[in-house]
């Protein structure tokens, strides 16, 4: 069998391929889409289109390098734009992918937030019926005052009993 008919293992494609990390020139191309988007950026463009445009119009014409009504300078335009547009690109999917990253965690926690919430209430009522069975202090204080006045009046007649009994027989006399 040869390779050619050996199904198992992809081909691999022969390709000339540029190696560069990912991170690095994701980092590089958020740094120029921040750079492009700023106020900053705008007026030093202004600048240097103003300045172009002065030194071929009205400059020395042995030293202008853009006689041909400015198809240098819309080149240089043209040529920034055609990179910029694409690092822009790039930074807003690096930008996306946080963002996912980050809405996906949100989410987990919001999902473990709402599970411990539903123990915590699930657990307070439980609490709450485990309660509803329980004495208040008012209850026990009147029950415990009753307890005294049952107390204090089988006490006091015993001492009547006693006293009855210490005499003898006026037990007689009251049954």
């Amino acid at each position: 069998m040869t390779r050619r008919d050996d199904l198992t293992t992809p081909r691999q494609r022969r390709r000339l391929s540029v190696h560069y990390d990912n991170d690095a020139f994701g980092q590089f191309s958020e740094s120029v889409a921040r750079f492009i988007g700023t106020a900053r950026f705008l007026v030093y463009q202004t600048v240097f289109c103003f300045l172009w445009v002065v030194w071929n119009t009205v400059g020395p014409t042995s030293f202008r390098f853009d006689e041909w009504q400015f198809v240098g300078l819309t080149l240089l335009l043209s040529l920034q734009a055609a990179y910029a547009a694409p690092l822009i690109l790039l930074a807003q999917n690096r930008q996306e992918s946080r963002d996912r990253s980050q809405s996906e965690l949100d989410r987990r926690v919001a999902e473990r937030t709402q599970a411990d919430t539903e123990f915590l209430a699930r657990e307070l009522a439980s609490i709450r019926l485990s309660l509803a069975g329980v004495a208040t202090s008012s209850e026990v204080g009147d029950q415990l005052e009753r307890l005294t006045d049952a107390i204090e009046a089988m006490t006091q007649r015993l001492d009547e009993l006693e006293v009855r009994v210490a005499k003898p027989g006026s037990l007689d006399d009251h049954t």
